[in-house]
């Protein structure tokens, strides 16, 4: 069965900038162009709290990994496949033949030198036709974005909503744009451990540029 999660919080904005990566809090000492696809808005309650949770216990980084951790890491991992497990496969037919994240309506992850930044597109409330994407129903207005660790990647991944998914379990990802010659090598690592850990999630990983999956 889902988690129930609070309805609302004190101040979500004060959230929001403790759940961020601190290294996003540094990559206005980098180029401008670097800082892409970085800036926070305002997310779900659900996702607020688990993210919260998550970062309410995380453990020193020079402590030593004990038998008893690696089982709740296990345990909580089993848990989370099962939130995920809830979303229908993904549908081929349906996303293979984009190649615009504008078209794009399942979650994307944007891949930065030691953060992913999660892009998540609300259904629309208003299941009418009218207007929909126009001025007074912008798509925009309904994508949420947030910057995370690696660590909170899987946290992050079944907070996400079910109706978020209409392509099925199926997630877009990219490299940052214009990054530094010196940071590529990070991003790669980051890349390839973000791919691990949505495959270990039983999430299909797409390639949007290459039109395939990874």
């Amino acid at each position: 069965m889902p988690p129930s999660y609070p309805t609302s919080f004190a101040s979500p904005t004060k959230l929001l900038e403790s759940l961020q990566s601190p290294n996003a809090r540094c990559l206005h000492h980098l180029e401008p162009r670097y800082s892409v696809l970085v800036k926070a808005r305002a997310l779900s309650p659900a996702l607020f709290f688990v993210l919260l949770l998550a970062g309410c216990h995380q453990h020193s980084a020079t402590a030593a990994v004990t038998t008893q951790d690696l089982a709740e890491q296990r345990t909580q991992r089993d848990l989370q496949r099962e939130q995920i497990d809830l979303i229908p496969p993904p549908s081929k037919n349906r996303y293979m033949t984009i190649r615009t994240f504008d078209t794009w309506q399942n979650p994307y992850i944007t891949v930065q030198a030691n953060m992913v930044t999660l892009h998540v597109l609300q259904a629309d409330a208003n299941t009418s036709d009218f207007g929909a994407g126009g001025i007074l129903r912008p798509t925009g207005a309904r994508r949420q974005e947030l910057n995370l660790s690696l660590d909170k990647l899987g946290e992050a991944m079944a907070a996400i909503p079910q109706t978020s998914w209409p392509y099925g379990r199926v997630i877009a990802i990219e490299e940052a744009h214009k990054t530094p010659a010196s940071a590529e090598p990070a991003v790669r690592r980051t890349m390839e451990s973000t791919v691990s850990t949505l495959s270990d999630l039983g999430i299909a990983v797409y390639d949007i540029g290459e039109g395939k999956l990874q």
